[in-house]
């Protein structure tokens, strides 16, 4: 399914609302929380900024996994992705590293253009691994490392938008380096 399915009845646990608490109270009061279109990333904005306006930016909901759409990483998937070219769509009518980021580069400039000063984004893991990353000076590669959740990662707009134009070029001429 494109865009990930954010119909799957996939919530908060208790030790995952007690993670969201305190990420609002790390990264402090903001103007806007936006999150995807996923239950959890809404649940987590609404519980870590209870009083922000909340905005769905749903282009950067999951990536669409196809066939392992709903399973463990370990089901097939981890195997897929690092054999897989990045314009390679995920078996089972999911989406290719490449379309998923090109939407999520969508949805970051939703968000560099909104007027709020200061904007929490709830997102996936990926996201936030592509945009540290990007950061960084590096394009994407085909493994992602882990992202602990509920954790804070602060861009100020100049840091933002140069990870966005370092994302756009990659999606513009998809590679992974050779290790």
């Amino acid at each position: 399914m494109l865009n990930g399915d954010s119909s799957l009845p996939i919530g908060l646990t208790h030790a995952g609302r007690d993670q969201a608490r305190a990420l609002g109270a790390t990264a402090g009061p903001v103007d806007l929380a936006a999150h995807t279109a996923f239950a959890r990333t809404r649940e987590t904005a609404e519980l870590a900024w209870p009083n922000a306006p909340t905005l769905v930016v749903a282009e950067l909901n999951e990536i669409g996994f196809g066939r392992f759409e709903g399973t463990l990483w370990t089901d097939g998937y981890a195997d897929w992705v690092v054999t897989a070219g990045p314009e390679e769509d995920c078996p089972g009518g999911g989406e290719s590293r490449v379309t998923a980021l090109r939407r999520y580069v969508r949805g970051f400039r939703v968000l560099l253009e909104r007027p709020e000063g200061r904007i929490a984004l709830v997102a996936h893991g990926a996201h936030v691994r592509y945009l540290l990353l990007a950061r960084d000076g590096t394009s994407p590669p085909p493994l992602l490392e882990f992202i602990e959740p509920a954790t804070v990662y602060t861009f100020d707009r100049t840091e933002f938008e140069a990870a966005i134009a370092l994302l756009e070029a990659w999606v513009a001429a998809p590679a992974f380096e050779a290790d």
